[in-house]
């Protein structure tokens, strides 16, 4: 048995990679395989991800287009069907910047047929982003549309707009190490994107996980009182028995005794306007005790890197 204490960090250096490494490392915390990285390993696991419609997965990196249109009719087509996970704002009157993820790329690619903006998107990402878009091969004339210009903006562009803009169209990958009780609520927030590690495929009586259990430290208990005692107790005789069970059962099987306590690792990824709902509802004094032990520091660390959207915000908490 381990026991740990809760952890958050923002996936600052995922920002820098191409979005296979990125939907890589993110998918692979799932089955805590990230041992199987490799330098060519991010495009077979892309790969595998869309032919097997692990979608979740292809939420993890978002892409920004600016998007040059030459009439408000191939706009007014765009609306009627633009969903809701797609981020849509004018830069100008016919200059449009549109965010969303792979996956929400990969559905309105799919889904919404016709219509001058969507097919020059579906075009211009299908052409520069085959891995990711190859199973949706464009149709005839999907390639280029006449009076709509696509363009892809870097991460640095979209870090130069301004502040109402980039709390929309910037999102940003947390990692969370918490108890299972934190991500039950964590999941709760809509729109996210969320990967979790997976007690039903990862059997921690293997050596990659120490052949031991591990779980996160109560904030609610002193150790080494009375009550932190019984804790321990508990989760002495909860290890021992999810163990015993791995010897005829599937891991998928023997989670079925696992706590509350258990140690799991959750990425969430959102844009800032959600990250500040988040930290509205996460971090008061009445919110839940180990949502605020993870919560409150990532919010002064939002306050650090985005003072404009998180700094008062960060200044009232303690």
């Amino acid at each position: 048995m381990k026991v740990i204490p809760a952890s958050v960090t923002i996936l600052e250096e995922l920002d820098r990679q191409s979005m296979a490494t990125r939907i890589e490392a993110c998918g692979r915390l799932c089955y805590k395989s990230e041992d199987k990285i490799s330098e060519d390993s991010a495009e077979p696991f892309v790969r595998g991800i869309v032919k097997h419609g692990h979608n979740s997965v292809m939420e993890m990196a978002a892409l920004t287009l600016r998007v040059t249109v030459e009439s408000e009719s191939i706009v007014a087509q765009f609306l009627n069907v633009i969903p809701k996970y797609i981020q849509f704002d004018r830069l100008e009157k016919k200059i449009l910047l549109i965010s969303g993820t792979v996956r929400a790329f990969r559905e309105l690619y799919r889904d919404a047929g016709g219509g001058k903006l969507i097919k020059a998107m579906a075009g211009f990402l299908g052409s520069r982003y085959p891995l990711f878009f190859h199973d949706l091969a464009p149709r005839r004339g999907w390639l280029a549309q006449a009076g709509v210009i696509v363009e892809k903006l870097s991460l640095a562009e979209v870090d130069r707009l301004p502040a109402d803009l980039l709390a929309k169209h910037r999102h940003v990958a947390v990692r969370f190490i918490t108890n299972r009780a934190v991500t039950h609520e964590i999941v709760r927030h809509r729109p996210c994107s969320f990967l979790q590690e997976s007690q039903r495929y990862c059997r921690y009586a293997d050596d990659k996980f120490g052949n031991e259990v591990t779980f996160i430290r109560p904030m609610f208990f002193t150790e080494g009182s009375r009550e932190y005692q019984l804790w321990e107790q508990a989760m002495l005789e909860t290890e021992k028995i999810y163990l015993e069970l791995l010897k005829s059962a599937s891991p998928q099987a023997a989670r079925t005794v696992l706590p509350n306590s258990c140690k799991t690792e959750i990425i969430v990824f959102a844009n800032l306007l959600e990250w500040l709902h988040i930290f509205k509802l996460r971090t008061p004094k009445n919110a839940e005790p180990s949502m605020r032990e993870v919560m409150i520091p990532l919010a002064h660390e939002f306050g650090r890197l985005y003072p404009a959207q998180f700094g008062e915000l960060s200044r009232t908490l303690v």
